[in-house]
C-alpha cells in the first residue's frame, strides 16, 4: 500500500495551497480518507476527513478555509487550503482507514511540508 501526497511548499499568509495524496494498492473508494498534520512539538491533529460516501468534516480551525474532496477515478484525495495562516505550518499526512467486520485498516502516508510565512 502507498500513499503520496505532494503539494506542499512555503506560501505566504493569505496564499492558498492544493495537496494531493494519490492511493495504490488499496480498494481507494472503499476507504475513508483524511488529511492530519503535525507542528513541530505538537501532536498529530485531523484536518480534514472524507468518508467513502463523500460526507466530509472539518478541524474547527480550518472550517471555511480548507476543503476536501476525492476523486476515486484517480484513487486521489485532495485539500485546497486557502487563506493559509502561519498556524497551518506543520507536515501533513494522509490517511486511509476501513472498517471491517471485526478489524480495520489503517494506512499513513509519508508527510509533505506546508510552511507558512507571516
Amino acid at each position: 500500500v502507498q500513499l503520496q501526497a505532494s503539494g506542499g511548499g512555503l506560501v505566504q499568509a493569505g496564499g492558498s495551497l492544493r495537496l494531493s495524496c494519490a492511493a495504490s494498492m488499496i480498494i481507494f473508494s472503499l476507504h475513508d480518507m483524511g488529511w492530519y498534520r503535525q507542528a513541530p512539538g505538537k501532536q498529530r491533529e485531523l484536518v480534514a476527513a472524507i468518508t467513502s460516501g463523500g460526507s466530509t468534516n472539518y478541524a474547527d480551525s480550518v472550517k471555511g478555509r480548507f476543503t476536501i474532496s476525492r476523486d476515486n477515478t484517480k484513487n486521489t484525495v485532495y485539500l485546497q487550503m486557502n487563506s493559509l495562516k502561519p498556524e497551518d505550518t506543520a507536515v501533513y499526512y494522509c490517511n486511509a482507514r476501513r472498517e471491517l467486520s471485526r478489524s480495520s485498516l489503517n494506512y499513513w502516508g509519508r508527510g509533505t511540508q506546508v510552511t507558512v510565512s507571516s
